[in-house]
């Protein structure tokens, strides 16, 4: 079996590519001050350019959010080429232990091929009523949420879908989603410990929660790009992979958008003749086939369609003609046995803005304890104790109780620490600094998905007050500014 590890390294000039067009793009990513977090840019099979930005790296996991759909539709096309089920089959036909008179009514009419071009008939989508689901059964509550349209008519974007799909893959093959793909794609793509969360009952949530690295994202694009083919070896039958990644339903009237260009089997057409997977926050693998070409990106963003704007205007002309001869700033940083080129942006996402390093007397409150009343992070408690070297934050929430160390206007990594009890162990990178005598900043960035939060502490009214601020959120930002109360000793 042939399994291509790590990908080749080539110059962008070795594969007809303008330097000096990517190295606009990266001027552009840094003008807009915009967030990226890894890129990783493709041509003729060979990568041309790759920077991440610290505290991430090339060997970290990176969570995909919604670009794991695609992964899960993949599966679906390998069980459909096995046997297992077809796209006609109806949903409800593998969980008979489930209906009722109401669930076939309901249901009868949705196939899977509804389920993976998301046009189930739903008018919202049924992730939270799935999240809701007191006995953690997430089938049941999907199948309990009512069809209000024909099924095949109407795109609504609905992670439950995805679920089901996986939900769907774990009965007929009595294996989870990411054991199923483990020997038939992941292994022989080279894409080493893969992770991906579950539900309560042990179902792979399909619709978001993968987590793998960047160049992993970029070898699933390549093989997309082959249709299938991955050195002698046809992984994915190519008849689905241009099934899965032609417009299947309408989702806007096309234009200027990239939400609204058609939507396939859990891929998403984009202009320019090209389709990709995506995830929130800027988690991209997007396919060019008509430039051979392949760009994986992550990040920690609200902007989705601004990184694609820039692509479209920078890498697109770069890959119009031989681009040899041209040349631009850059630096060859050896990256770990090739020669792609890694251009002259920051080498670190930005920490808090207006701090300073130096503090001439440490504020009252620090090395005390302070609590807080009820707020929407379930923090409770919180204490900031500094040395010359840096600093230790403590936090308590419901379920939690971090201590982390952080360095004074630098990225210190190598600590481990979770949003939710519900999540995986990530990785963490703390900073701060001082606005002024009494105002202490602290970053604290989750470098294995989109999420920092920024907390601010400062003397107030016999206490102090904390403010925290993430960097990105589903709904609009989740802010919260909070007094603490002095902890008695």
């Amino acid at each position: 079996m042939a399994t291509l590890v790590k990908l080749p390294r080539s110059t962008p000039g070795e594969q007809g590519v303008s330097e000096q067009g990517i190295a606009k793009f990266f001027e552009e990513v840094e003008s807009r001050r915009l967030e990226l977090h890894s890129v990783m840019l493709m041509r003729h099979g060979s990568v041309i350019a790759e920077h991440w930005w610290k505290p991430f790296a090339p060997d970290k996991p990176h969570m995909l959010f919604s670009l794991s759909k695609s992964y899960t539709s993949t599966a679906i096309g390998l069980a459909v080429d096995e046997g297992l089920l077809s796209e006609d089959d109806t949903v409800i036909s593998f969980f008979p232990e489930y209906i009722t008179p109401a669930i076939e009514d309901n249901l009868r009419d949705v196939r899977i091929r509804h389920l993976l071009s998301m046009s189930t008939g739903h008018v919202e989508d049924t992730m939270p009523y799935l999240h809701r689901a007191e006995d953690g059964d997430w089938v049941r509550a999907f199948l309990s949420v009512p069809i209000e349209r024909e099924p095949g008519t109407h795109f609504l974007y609905n992670t439950g879908a995805t679920y089901m799909l996986s939900a769907i893959l774990q009965r007929v093959s009595g294996e989870t989603l990411l054991d199923y793909l483990k020997p038939r794609l992941f292994d022989p793509l080279g894409i080493s410990n893969p992770t991906w969360q579950v539900c309560p009952r042990g179902v792979n949530t399909g619709g978001f929660g993968l987590s793998i690295r960047t160049e992993d994202i970029a070898k699933f694009g390549e093989l997309y790009l082959r249709k299938g083919v991955w050195g002698d070896l046809q992984l994915v039958p190519s008849d689905w992979i241009d099934t899965a990644t032609r417009s299947h339903i309408s989702n806007g009237d096309g234009g200027a958008s990239d939400w609204a260009q058609g939507y396939g089997y859990q891929f998403w057409r984009c202009r320019h003749n090209a389709y990709r997977g995506d995830g929130a926050f800027g988690q991209f693998c997007v396919v060019m086939p008509e430039q051979d070409a392949v760009l994986a990106i992550t990040s920690g963003l609200q902007n989705m369609q601004g990184v694609l704007n820039i692509v479209w205007d920078t890498l697109l002309p770069a890959m119009s003609g031989s681009g040899r001869g041209e040349s631009a700033e850059v630096e060859d940083r050896g990256s770990s046995g090739g020669a792609s080129m890694l251009y002259r942006v920051s080498d670190a996402i930005r920490g808090p803005e207006g701090i300073e390093t130096g503090v001439r007397t440490v504020p009252d409150w620090a090395g005390q304890w302070y609590r807080f009343d009820e707020n929407p992070f379930s923090l409770t408690r919180a204490k900031l104790d500094f040395a010359e070297d840096g600093f230790h934050f403590s936090l308590v929430f419901d379920q939690m109780e971090w201590t982390f160390r952080g360095a004074y206007l630098e990225w210190l990594g190598g600590q481990r620490g979770q949003r939710t009890p519900q999540e995986l162990v990530q990785e963490v990178a703390v900073q701060g600094g001082w606005r002024d005598s009494s105002t202490f900043v602290c970053a604290i960035c989750f470098s294995e998905s989109p999420f920092t939060y920024t907390f601010e502490v400062s003397s107030a009214d016999g206490g102090i007050s904390l403010s925290i601020q993430p960097n990105v959120g589903f709904e609009p930002k989740q802010e919260a500014r909070l007094h603490g109360r002095l902890v008695a000793t």
